[in-house]
C-alpha cells in the first residue's frame, strides 16, 4: 500500500523506528508491541474511507490483526485521503466512536513569532532532569479524560522510544526553559529531508505568553540547519488553537487527515 498522506506517511516515521508494519494490500497493520495502550500506535490504516459493510468488516479485521478484549481495548482506523473524506463512518458514529479531523500544515522555513519570549530559553534535551521534566510536563497536559497513573505509565514507554531515536540520531527533543525549569517542550524527528513535529505541549502555568511559539520556531530553525530539512510538517485539529498559532509562524493547511476511535474510558459523546 503506496501511503499517499503526508499525515499519515510521517507519522509512520515512529511506528517503522520500533514498531511493526505489515502491508496487506489495501490496509496496513500498525503495531507498537511495546507499548499496546498507546491507540493511534496499534490501529490499522486503510487505502480509502469506509464504505458501506466496512463498519463489521473493519472491527473483526481489527480484532484479527491487534486484538480483542480482554487484551485490547481499544478500536482505532486511519484511512489514506489528503482530501479528507469522511466515507460512510455514521455506523461508527452511532456505536460511540469518535471522528478525528486534523490539518496538516508544512513550512520551508519558520516564521518568527510576532511576539516572542524573551522569559525562556531553548535547548535540546541532554540530561535526565530535563527528560525527567518533560515526562511530568506531558502528563500535567494530557486531556483530562485520562487517568495520571495510567497515563503516565503510557507517556514514559513514549518518551523512552523518543529518546532512542534521538540517540539514533533521527531528531530532538526540545525544552523551553526558565532558568533550569522546564515549561515547555516538543519533539522534531525526520527522514529523507522531512521533519515532523510530536506533542508540542506548555505548562498551564505559562500558557498565553508566546512560548509555544517561540520554541516551535527556534526547535524548527534548529533541526532545518542540523539535518538538512526542506519540509517541516506539523498536525493539529482543524480550526483549533493550535493550528492558528501553527499558522501564523508560517505553516500553511496542506493536507487534511481523517480516523476514528474508541475504548471504553472515552468520553461517550462523539464529533460530526
Amino acid at each position: 500500500m503506496n501511503v499517499k498522506s503526508l499525515g499519515y506517511r510521517t507519522d509512520l516515521i515512529f511506528h517503522a523506528f520500533d514498531g511493526e508494519i505489515i502491508d496487506r494490500g489495501d490496509y496496513l497493520v500498525v503495531r507498537s508491541p511495546a507499548n499496546p495502550t498507546f491507540y493511534w500506535g496499534n490501529f490499522l490504516l486503510f487505502s480509502q474511507p469506509p464504505q458501506e459493510g466496512d463498519f463489521r468488516e473493519w472491527r473483526d479485521l481489527f480484532a484479527l490483526e491487534i486484538g480483542a478484549p480482554p487484551q485490547t481495548e481499544h478500536q482505532v482506523f486511519g484511512w489514506d485521503s489528503p482530501e479528507g473524506k469522511d466515507g460512510v463512518i455514521q455506523p461508527f458514529l452511532q456505536a460511540g466512536f469518535r471522528l478525528i479531523r486534523d490539518v496538516v500544515m508544512t513550512s520551508s522555513d519558520p516564521r518568527r513569532p510576532a511576539r516572542p519570549s524573551d522569559l525562556v530559553s531553548i535547548r535540546a534535551l541532554k540530561t535526565e532532569s530535563d527528560w525527567g521534566q518533560a515526562l511530568d510536563n506531558q502528563v500535567v497536559c494530557r486531556e483530562p479524560e485520562f487517568e495520571e497513573g495510567e497515563y503516565r505509565e503510557f507517556r514514559k514507554k513514549q518518551m523512552d522510544r523518543y529518546r532512542k531515536m534521538v540517540a539514533s540520531g533521527l531528531g530532538d527533543w526540545y525544552g523551553a526553559f526558565v532558568d533550569q525549569h522546564l515549561v515547555a517542550d516538543l519533539g522534531l524527528f525526520h527522514d529523507g529531508g522531512v521533519g515532523r513535529f510530536q506533542s508540542v505541549e506548555t505548562h498551564p502555568d505559562f500558557r498565553r505568553r508566546g512560548i509555544a511559539g517561540t520554541l516551535i520556531y527556534a526547535a524548527g530553525r534548529h533541526a532545518k540547519a542540523e539535518y538538512d530539512l526542506h519540509t517541516l510538517v506539523i498536525v493539529a485539529e482543524q480550526a483549533s488553537s493550535p493550528a492558528r498559532l501553527y499558522e501564523s509562524l508560517g505553516f500553511e493547511p496542506r493536507e487534511k487527515q481523517v480516523g476514528l476511535e474508541w475504548w471504553p474510558q472515552m468520553d461517550s459523546h462523539t464529533t460530526d
